[in-house]
């Protein structure tokens, strides 16, 4: 049985969470593999709605085990009021596996990230503000604390003070803010330690004989492939790895264990915070996408930035990361238009490229190059099969897969756990 990674193929806000949850019922394990509560996924079960920031999609579906990685910082309070979220609602979440060595966001993490952010003013990344950056940094830095940390008080201690040694004369000399006491934050952090406790497992031991043995295990990334620190438009990125390679460092699973990677690919591009978007709308159809497709981000309840489907960055999304298959969402936001813009190419200071520009500053000045497809006006949320689908629908979804790469393994045609269509397994 396969090990598969699930990943966005944009920037994010693809409808990972639907797609997760619709394999849910054929997986064991869905591990989250990267990125913090700076994510977030919405999941629709018949009449029920969940938003989803720090916790795997799979939490919602009996008999599968949801994991949260190593490549993870968790921000414990969130953590547990997620939990508590799910329980009030009864969500068996008695299942949860956590890393020991995931790394945990602290309240210092949280200020920094803030201030910081206000004092680059019109340079600002544009962050959620919740301390993802900064703890990643932290990891890197080799001053980090670690959910395993909760647990031995000394050690925990300890590296509080080694990390505010630095942070509290940055905070005081640079931002005029307050120092921090390690006892606060550490009395904080201690708080947390006795209910995380049964959650808390060696992960990547237990994924590793899971896959051995024959068990499905879905790697689940947040954000998306064009936020990644690596290989998206740095420095409008997240702090971690998105792409599938993450998905190895942030489980410890290896990668010729992995023999799927689907990529999830909105109809349409969406972005949230600062950065290029060649194909951004500032017009009627970018209000109306943001409207039809309830363009509001989960986590941080910012507007997203709307623009047409971007075939250059599928075809990157595909080169990157290995895809082997890809989940389109949202089609049925696009019924209605009579002739749907797709860009195929860019034109970078009078030049056309067809691959994603390896340069920041020709990015930046990319102007997208665009085919027009006819639309349609077909009501298509009750298409069970692509045969179901308008003529000029199916012809959508076959261009947007020549044009990127990889097949179309599967259609969103609405919001509900049950309106996808199925055009090949993932399993």
């Amino acid at each position: 049985m396969p090990a598969l990674v699930l990943l966005g193929a944009q920037w994010g806000d693809e409808g990972k969470g639907k797609a997760t949850d619709l394999l849910g019922g054929s997986v064991d394990y869905v591990v989250r593999y990267q990125g913090g509560n700076n994510a977030g996924h919405t999941v629709v079960v018949g009449d029920e709605t969940y938003a989803l920031h720090l916790l795997p999609s799979g939490i919602l579906s009996p008999g599968c085990t949801p994991v949260i990685g190593n490549g993870v910082v968790v921000d414990p309070a969130v953590l547990l009021s997620e939990l508590s979220g799910l329980d009030a609602r009864g969500v068996d979440t008695s299942k949860l596996l956590i890393s020991g060595n995931a790394h945990l966001i602290t309240p210092y993490h949280e200020t920094l990230d803030k201030v910081t952010e206000r004092f680059l003013g019109k340079r600002k990344i544009g962050t959620t503000g919740r301390g993802i950056g900064p703890t990643y940094a932290d990891k890197i830095n080799r001053v980090g604390i670690r959910v395993q940390d909760l647990f031995d008080e000394s050690i925990l201690l300890q590296k509080v003070e080694a990390a505010l040694d630095h942070k509290n004369q940055v905070l005081a000399k640079l931002y005029n803010r307050r120092a921090i006491a390690a006892e606060q934050v550490v009395e904080e952090l201690l708080g947390y330690a006795e209910q995380l406790r049964g959650y808390v497992a060696d992960t990547t031991l237990i994924l590793n004989d899971a896959v051995d043995a024959g068990k499905v295990v879905l790697f689940e990334g947040g954000q998306g492939t064009l936020l990644d620190v690596d290989h998206g438009t740095y420095p409008f990125v997240t702090s971690s790895n998105p792409t599938a390679g993450g998905a190895c460092t942030g489980s410890g699973v290896g990668p010729t264990k992995i023999s799927r990677v689907i990529g999830i690919l909105k109809a349409y591009t969406t972005r949230v915070g600062a950065g290029p978007f060649p194909t951004e709308l500032l017009d009627d159809d970018g209000e109306a996408l943001r409207r039809i497709g309830g363009e509001r981000g989960v986590t941080t309840g910012r507007d997203r930035r709307c623009g047409w489907f971007d075939a250059v960055i599928a075809r990157y999304a595909t080169r990157v990361n290995g895809l082997t298959d890809f989940f389109l969402t949202k089609l049925d936001v696009l019924t209605g238009w009579e002739r749907i813009p797709v860009c195929v190419a860019y034109e970078v200071e009078g030049v056309r490229v067809e691959e994603l520009p390896y340069s920041q500053s020709d990015f930046h000045h990319a102007k997208p190059v665009y085919e027009y497809l006819p639309g349609w006006s077909e009501d298509i949320t009750g298409a069970k099969t692509l045969s179901d689908l308008p003529k000029n629908a199916q012809a959508y979804v076959k261009a947007l897969e020549e044009m990127s790469g990889a097949p179309i393994s599967a259609i969103g045609v609405g919001p509900g756990r049950d309106e996808t269509i199925q055009v090949n397994s993932f399993l």
